[in-house]
């Protein structure tokens, strides 16, 4: 497995097509609203096997010397495989090298062990989107 960040046309397609079938479709959400308004400011992680996405996610500067990570999604089949935390790995490296010393995410309930084990406090509970799934703010020190 590499970790990449899409480049082309078919890269890009399915790098949103695994975000939209893994975070959108499950809960009836239209096709269109796994993209965000500012993808171009954001750094893109997308785990490959072979020529095949297996997971994705996104971070941006939130704040001073601060990332937020975003979108992350590990297709069906290929969760427990490691496919996440190497993408996290991946950013958290990013944002060492651009210098900023945490990291801050809105986790999904469900994900929240999956954050804990890489080092991830809960901070509190944020918001209910779908007006189903439960999130919490959790951060990570990068120092």
């Amino acid at each position: 497995m590499k970790i990449i960040s899409p480049q082309n046309d078919l890269e890009w397609k399915s790098y949103f097509q695994l975000r939209f079938d893994v975070l959108r479709e499950p809960w009836n959400q239209p096709a269109g609203s796994e993209v965000l308004g500012d993808e171009d400011q954001a750094i893109h992680a997308m785990a490959m096997d072979g020529d095949v996405v297996v997971g994705v996610a996104r971070m941006h500067a939130s704040g001073p010397l601060q990332g937020q990570v975003r979108c992350v999604a590990v297709a069906r089949g290929q969760q427990g495989k490691g496919v996440g935390k190497s993408i996290m790995n991946y950013l958290e490296d990013m944002a060492r090298n651009k210098g900023w010393k945490e990291i801050i995410l809105e986790a999904r309930e469900n994900a929240v062990p999956f954050y804990k084990a890489l080092g991830y406090e809960i901070q509190k509970e944020s918001y209910l989107l779908f007006n189903e799934i439960q999130h919490y703010t959790m951060t990570k020190s990068l120092v």
